[in-house]
């Protein structure tokens, strides 16, 4: 199986329009098919799927079988043997923690977008040297937030971030607002208890509240 997007300017676009990425860590490949129905049901019909279990790629690939129509991406992408088996997943997108350059360019030679972790300007320099036009800005609260993010992405106007790490249903809309920013990552919606308890209702309402926040149309910020 291949990516099922051709092009890494359709799969921006549909991250721009989900506007948040639930960041999902699976033990059991069964609860794959259910978790992505709540999110869908809840109005996210997208899901990272973290490479950091054992059956990730297993749970990716079912729900890229099943659910062709859901944006399904691998997440803690670490090696390039570990972007192979998301490509062979079905992965529609590749996200890292860090900026790894084999990993990044075993993506950009398979046509796989991918979005490598960065929390300085010399990560998103390195990353500027391969082409890419769109990081991960991770850990984000972490590393100050907001207004960190928007010093850091100053000097760089034509790139866009998907913040990640310490999102939170109380704190989205203000990243959103800011105009750099794509989507955010976050996994309060669905975090990994409420996964193997099979919480799926509990996920779904998660989910609506979460889509819910993300369609009220904050204002926008610029810098």
């Amino acid at each position: 199986m291949t990516t099922g997007f051709h092009s890494a300017d359709e799969v921006l676009a549909r991250l721009r329009a989900v506007r948040v990425v639930p960041v999902i860590t699976i033990d059991d490949p069964v609860d794959a098919l259910p978790l992505a129905r709540a999110l869908s049901d809840g109005g996210l019909s997208c899901a990272e799927i973290t490479f950091r279990t054992p059956r990730a790629a297993d749970a990716l690939l079912r729900i890229t079988s099943a659910m062709p129509d859901m944006l399904a991406g691998a997440g803690t992408v670490l090696t390039p043997a570990q972007a192979q088996l998301a490509r062979d997943a079905g992965a529609q997108f590749v996200v890292a923690p860090g900026f790894n350059p084999r990993v990044v360019d075993y993506c950009l030679e398979h046509g796989i977008p991918v979005y490598p972790g960065i929390a300085t300007p010399t990560e998103i320099e390195a990353a500027l040297e391969r082409g890419l036009a769109t990081l991960k800005f991770f850990p984000a609260e972490p590393m100050g937030g907001l207004a960190f993010l928007k010093a850091i992405a100053a000097p760089f106007p034509d790139l866009s971030f998907m913040p990640t790490g310490g999102i939170n249903a109380a704190n989205i809309a203000s990243y959103l607002a800011f105009n750099r920013v794509v989507a955010c990552g976050g996994s309060w919606m669905a975090p990994a208890d409420w996964i193997a308890a099979k919480q799926f209702d509990r996920i779904r309402d998660e989910s609506r509240r979460a889509s819910e926040v993300v369609n009220g149309k904050p204002l926008t910020v610029t810098v």
